[in-house]
C-alpha cells in the first residue's frame, strides 16, 4: 500500500515521473512541494525489501533529489500561501467595514426617523396649543368687540334719546310757539 492509498483525500489522478510538471522549479504550483514529498514517500513505502532483510533497497540519489526539489519549492508555496491568507484576511476586512458602515448608516437613518416622528409630534403638539391659544385668544377678542359695541350703542341710545326729547321738546315749543303766534294773528286780524 502507498502513502496516497493510505491518504485518499490527497490522491491526485496524475502519475508521477521526474519529467512530470511537478518536477519543474521555476513556475512551481501550490501543492508541488507536498506532491514532491508524497512521490518520496511512495517511492520509500514501495521499494523492495533486501533479501533476508525488512531494510527497503532504494535510490538515494532520486530520493534526495525529490526531497531537495521540495524544499526548493516550499518557500514559494508558503509566500504564495501568505499571500493568499494576507488577501482573504484584507477581502475579509474590507467586508467588515463596509458591514459596519451600513450598519452605521442604517442606525443613522433610524434615528434621524425616530427624530423626525418625534419632531413631527412635537410640532403636531405645538400646532394643536398655538390653534387653541388663537381660538382662545379670537373668543376672547370677539367677546371684547362685542362688549365694546354694546357700551357704543348704549351710549348713542342715551344720546338719541337725548336728542329724542330735545326734539320733541322743540318740537313742543315750536308748536306752542305756533299756536301762540296764528292765535296773535288771529286776534291782530281780529282787530
Amino acid at each position: 500500500m502507498t502513502y496516497d492509498d493510505e491518504h485518499d483525500e490527497f490522491e491526485d489522478d496524475e502519475e508521477f515521473d521526474d519529467s512530470d510538471a511537478f518536477v519543474r522549479s521555476t513556475n512551481g504550483y501550490v501543492g508541488d512541494a507536498e506532491a514532491l514529498l508524497r512521490r518520496a514517500v511512495d517511492i520509500i513505502a514501495s521499494a523492495p525489501t533486501m533479501p533476508l532483510s525488512s531494510s527497503p533497497r532504494i535510490d538515494r540519489d532520486e530520493i534526495i533529489e525529490l526531497l531537495e526539489e521540495a524544499l526548493q519549492r516550499l518557500p514559494d508555496e508558503l509566500r504564495q500561501a501568505r499571500w493568499m491568507l494576507k488577501e482573504r484576511q484584507e477581502f475579509v476586512a474590507k467586508t467588515r467595514r463596509e458591514a459596519d458602515e451600513l450598519l452605521e448608516a442604517a442606525r443613522l437613518r433610524a434615528e434621524r426617523m425616530v427624530q423626525r416622528t418625534e419632531v413631527v409630534k412635537a410640532a403636531d403638539q405645538r400646532a394643536r396649543h398655538l390653534v387653541d391659544q388663537a381660538e382662545d385668544e379670537s373668543r376672547q377678542m370677539r367677546h371684547e368687540a362685542e362688549d365694546y359695541c354694546d357700551q357704543k350703542l348704549a351710549s348713542f341710545q342715551i344720546v338719541l334719546e337725548r336728542i329724542g326729547k330735545a326734539v320733541a321738546q322743540g318740537r313742543q315749543r315750536l308748536s306752542g310757539t305756533v299756536e301762540e303766534i296764528s292765535s296773535r294773528r288771529k286776534c291782530a286780524l281780529r282787530r
